[in-house]
């Protein structure tokens, strides 16, 4: 399928002016460097979980800025696109400290190492090109898997570090899949659907307030483990 590509330029400003309006909601926790070396700390499972989690918030902005791109009233898109973008920031600083490879290096939007994520990002695309509401959808089913696999990944890691990234990337999830329900509540007068996640578990975080994410956040008492749907 034809994918459409954002102008670098464009997808910029939308960066810089994104990061501004979001600043407030989402910041990333420090991530202090290391002069120890590094790979040899990490399990396979966090080496490959950084990896991975690099590139699946790469997917996220990619397909935002996509959707922007097509429904341009819809600043949803471009707002979260500029969270996720930060979010991508965060796994690359670890990415460093571990001086592990970055996946996305040299990539452009819609372009993917990982292959799995590469085909993932074009049947979102071709999902929400269908309509506006789709698109918004998608959106939606974006951030529940995010929310699924950042739980694994906390569930898999042992790193303090690596875990406050991950939190802040989960309360940064569940603040963009309150966005997306809304938008599409706004269109169809019905409540949201559960696409990934248990349906109690969506109502749970779409019933309560959005959260200021990162290090201005209040402390999280269940570290993650606050969704039912992992045990």
């Amino acid at each position: 399928m034809q994918t459409r590509h954002v102008p670098m330029l464009f997808a910029a400003l939308l960066m810089i002016f994104g990061a501004l309006f979001y600043s407030n909601t989402y910041s990333a926790p420090p991530v202090h460097s290391n002069a120890s070396s590094a790979t040899e700390l990490l399990t396979g499972d966090e080496e490959e979980d950084l990896l991975f989690m690099r590139e699946e918030e790469k997917l996220a902005r990619d397909v935002y800025l996509t959707f922007y791109e097509l429904y341009g009233n819809l600043t949803v898109f471009s707002n979260i696109a500029s969270s996720e973008q930060m979010h991508m920031n965060a796994i690359l600083k670890l990415l460093k400290k571990y001086n592990l490879p970055d996946p996305a290096a040299g990539n452009e939007v819609g372009e993917f190492t990982n292959e799995e994520l590469q085909e993932l990002y074009l049947d979102l695309v071709d999902t929400g090109m269908a309509s506006p509401l789709e698109a918004l959808k998608v959106g939606g089913l974006i951030e529940e898997k995010d929310m699924y696999d950042i739980q694994l990944a906390i569930d898999r890691s042992q790193k303090a570090d690596i875990d406050a990234v991950y939190e802040s990337l989960l309360c940064g999830s569940r603040n963009h899949l309150r966005s997306f329900a809304q938008n599409i509540e706004a269109l169809t007068d019905d409540p949201y659907v559960a696409q990934i996640l248990q349906q109690d578990e969506v109502d749970a975080i779409l019933a309560s307030p959005m959260e200021r994410c990162g290090k201005k956040a209040p402390p999280v008492e269940c570290k993650g483990k606050c969704l039912g749907w992992m045990k």
